[in-house]
């Protein structure tokens, strides 16, 4: 049997197994060929299902958003308990994938049915007072920085070797010894510039300023 015909070999497969490979491997791992191998058949029987590489991984970066479940605010929620609803979701989502915001911030094209998904979140916000300008901006600013965010946590696992082991100290050596520099106040009374909390407080920072222009918007 034709290996482009091999029962079980879909564009869906392709994608599936891809993902499982890049957290195996990583994107600068993930080939066509390597993905080929894995399947039991020759890379260009995966033509038959995707055109190019950037393909493929626009349709890993597609099922990445699919997953975070998107779409319109339920019943009676807030716009507000929404977006940062949304925003957590699609943070995870990335999370869920070696490298999972580079493969979405790279993304070319998206699925029809996510970007029908999108523009009824657009229509909600329209529903709740959002001209359809500000609703773009304000959901384009929350998911660049989502993406922007896990880029930094994804990017830190390879960076650990090159910490000082006493970072404080060689912090505090760059600022000539000055115990009461705010930046070594800072790290030294907890502040982190990625997780959890680093992560909430520039969601409520985008949310409030969301706020903000909303009701300048209304006045």
């Amino acid at each position: 049997m034709c290996a482009a015909t091999r029962p079980g070999l879909t564009r869906q497969t392709l994608i599936e197994t891809a993902l499982r490979l890049l957290d195996e491997v990583g994107l600068e791992g993930l080939t066509v060929r390597r993905l080929a191998a894995d399947l039991g058949v020759q890379s260009p029987a995966l033509y038959w299902h995707i055109r190019s590489k950037q393909e493929l991984l626009d349709g890993m970066a597609d099922a990445i958003i699919v997953a975070a479940g998107l779409g319109p605010p339920h019943p009676g929620e807030a716009w507000q308990d929404w977006l940062a609803r949304r925003a957590r979701a699609f943070r995870q989502s990335l999370l869920a994938h070696r490298d999972g915001a580079r493969i979405v911030a790279d993304a070319a094209w998206l699925s029809p049915a996510t970007v029908r998904t999108f523009n009824d979140e657009l229509t909600a916000m329209v529903d709740r007072g959002f001209t359809p300008v500000l609703a773009l901006r304000t959901i384009t600013a929350i998911s660049q920085y989502v993406t922007g965010f896990v880029l930094q946590e994804q990017a830190r696992p390879g960076r650990q070797a090159e910490q000082p082991s006493d970072p404080l100290a060689a912090l505090s050596g760059l600022l000539d010894g000055d115990t009461s520099a705010p930046l070594l106040v800072a790290i030294r009374d907890g502040a982190r510039t990625t997780g959890d909390d680093a992560f909430e407080h520039g969601l409520r920072v985008l949310i409030d300023g969301t706020i903000a222009a909303l009701t300048a918007q209304a006045t």
